[in-house]
């Protein structure tokens, strides 16, 4: 059974940091591109970042290019977002999801998998 857990999530002012895990298992992990998503109250879920299987390649959505780095860890199945700079309207729910082609995609439909989310706040 595949599964995906996300952590890290919580409460930051604005400027502060995060960083979100998210450990799969039932998965070939090496071999599934993963992304970041994420959803704001009253909003659709949007693309944030992704990363080959290999973790040679990576993308993100311009409003957080610079400021988030997705990164993974194939021995520890486990995919990160760092997060710094944070402002207020990075609030959402974030979600990692799984993509059995191996590339990643700014596309929530190219993904097979999805964790069931972790909320990140950015408030003083």
């Amino acid at each position: 059974q595949v599964q995906l857990v996300e952590s890290g999530g919580g409460l930051v002012q604005p400027g502060g940091s995060l960083r979100l895990s998210c450990e799969a298992s039932g998965v070939t992990f090496s071999a599934y591109g993963m992304g970041w998503f994420r959803q704001a109250p009253g909003k659709e879920r949007e693309f944030v970042a992704c990363v080959s299987s290999s973790g040679r390649a990576s993308y993100y959505t311009d409003s957080v290019r610079g400021r988030f780095t997705i990164s993974r860890d194939n021995a520890k199945n486990t995919v990160y977002l760092q997060m710094i700079s944070l402002k207020p309207e990075d609030t959402a729910v974030y979600y990692c999801a799984a993509d059995v082609d191996g590339l990643g995609s700014v596309l929530a439909a190219q993904y097979d998998f999805w964790g069931q989310g972790t909320q990140v706040t950015v408030s003083s």
